[in-house]
């Protein structure tokens, strides 16, 4: 297995199996399962929460959704047509410009 941004997507799509793939509706069957496990992710922290335990003490069950997470992001870059490398990249370019104009702090409020 690989440990690139590339190699790992070269990986998820190997598992990837789902309706109308590189269709609208595989770019929706995707974005809508990266929304539904961030929404598994966020569940589980507010149980944890509730629970008044720390993270910490949960953290592989977290990084387990934080996994699912990361292959939908990865198979759904695909059905747009970008590398997971390349979307990476496009982010720390947009965050580098962002602190060069100094307007981190400003959009982390949002």
């Amino acid at each position: 297995m690989s440990t690139t941004m590339s190699g790992y997507q070269a990986g998820a799509l190997e598992t990837a199996v789902y309706p109308g793939q590189n269709t609208i509706r595989g770019v929706e069957y995707n974005l809508f399962g990266l929304l539904g496990e961030a929404g598994e992710l966020a569940n589980k922290y507010k149980k944890i929460m509730r629970n008044g335990k720390s993270p910490y003490d949960h953290h592989k069950d977290l990084v387990s959704e934080l996994g699912d997470v990361l292959w939908y992001a990865a198979v759904l870059a695909h059905e747009l047509g970008y590398d997971l490398a390349d979307v990476a990249i496009m982010n720390q370019q947009k965050l580098a410009a962002r602190k060069q104009a100094g307007e981190l702090k400003e959009h982390a409020r949002d």
